[in-house]
């Protein structure tokens, strides 16, 4: 074997432009020096240690490609995606515990299959309060809710329940218009046997749910949870509507109000229960009258709580013109909605409104050029004449109707 020009274990032609392993070597730890400089914190533990392959003279070529291969497989996740087609969204107003006609909207709307299990993807569906009270089946539409808020996450779906006006009333207190069908709901054996001497004139079930729906009972901490509105996109949902008083306000703000006066009346009420006022399950007309009463002998710090207490009819959550309780979208004529709602659309920065609360026998109305739609189209038709069922679905950015 010739010696002349020195021996070597590369062919000619791999030592050609001076490729060899140790220039592989200097060149790909050069590379990984100037690539690791502008590694993240986070990354540097694979740059130190892909920097120590690429400069062992053996595996200069194959770490040299290995490098890249990991390199693309950092940074391919952290490049921008492509925006993701906007979701579905399905809207359902008043549903007043008539489960099956809510049960069968919801199947059209191709939101639940026929064992009312979840079905409709990412779609995200909101639900515009006021869902107990006036029909006999309220605990199982809580019940569905409940559920449908579980299963819609695992198919990256998600369900917005919304506090309406009976829902702060049954938080509150004021059980006008719950049904006997509603309380037996609640009732068991425990019930049917419990002595009537301290609520004689309730009906059976009354003690349950009123335990469920208190702030430590099933159904109650879930009802707490629920916020007034719910901004999604360009669209804000809520149950009554915004009154011209709160255009300065946001919907965190609105929200923190209800809430939190939901929390001040737990702890009223829970006063009025220790000082030996009223009883736990005492409705609002027993804890108002109970309260009046001690008022005018109560002096000092008792004094200021009653006082409080009392003035709950001026609440966010209770008054007529709160997010709750109002009806100016429903109720103003064109000529003088059409300036408040331009100002409260652009003071909310959104397209539309989307609400509840007032009934609209049968079909879905649409005001004010497309800024707001009314959707309590009486589902409980044995309360509302020529109501049924719809669901309002906003798709592409095109708004339509299912019936």
């Amino acid at each position: 074997m010739s010696e002349r020009g020195g021996a070597s274990a590369f062919p000619s032609s791999q030592r050609r432009g001076g490729a060899t392993a140790s220039g592989l070597a200097r060149r790909g730890g050069q590379l990984g020096r100037n690539v690791f400089a502008g590694l993240p914190l986070r990354l540097r533990p694979i740059g130190l240690a892909l920097r120590a392959l690429l400069c062992e003279e053996g595996n200069a070529l194959r770490a040299t490609v290995l490098f890249f291969v990991i390199i693309l497989a950092i940074t391919l996740p952290l490049l921008p995606a492509a925006p993701a087609a906007p979701q579905r969204i399905v809207a359902i107003g008043d549903i007043h515990g008539d489960l099956d006609a809510f049960s069968g909207i919801l199947q059209r709307a191709h939101l639940v299959d026929p064992t009312r299990r979840w079905s409709g993807g990412n779609t995200i569906f909101v639900q515009t309060g006021d869902f107990l009270d006036r029909g006999p089946k309220a605990r199982g539409v809580m019940d569905l809710l409940m559920a449908l808020q579980r299963d819609a996450t695992r198919q990256s779906g998600r369900v917005i329940v919304l506090m309406g006006n009976h829902e702060a009333m049954n938080i509150f207190g004021d059980l006008r218009y719950v049904t006997d069908d509603d309380y037996a709901s609640f009732a068991d054996d425990k019930a049917k046997s419990r002595p009537k001497g301290v609520y004689p004139s309730r009906p059976a079930g009354y003690v349950e749910r009123c335990e469920a729906l208190n702030a430590d009972g099933r159904y109650g901490k879930w009802l707490r949870t629920l916020p007034a509105m719910a901004r999604v996109n360009d669209s804000i949902f809520l149950h009554g509507g915004i009154s011209p008083e709160l255009a300065g306000w946001t919907v965190d703000k609105i929200n923190d109000a209800v809430s939190g006066e939901i929390k001040a009346f737990d702890a009223y009420k829970q006063y009025l229960v220790e000082k030996k006022l009223a009883l736990p399950c005492s409705d609002l007309d027993e804890l108002t009258n109970a309260a009046r009463a001690a008022s005018e002998k109560a002096k000092g710090k008792d004094a200021e709580i009653l006082k409080g207490f009392l003035a709950y009819g001026g609440w966010a959550s209770m008054a007529e013109n709160g997010p709750l309780w109002f009806r100016g979208f429903a109720q103003w004529t064109d000529a003088e909605g059409a300036p408040q709602v331009q100002r409260l659309t652009q003071a909310f920065d959104v397209a539309r409104f989307v609400v509840g609360h007032t009934p609209q026998p049968g079909q879905i109305v649409s005001r004010f050029d497309g800024k707001v739609f009314l959707i309590d189209t009486g589902m409980l038709s044995s309360y509302v004449s020529g109501g049924r069922a719809s669901a309002l679905e906003i798709k592409d950015g095109q708004v339509s109707f299912i019936y």
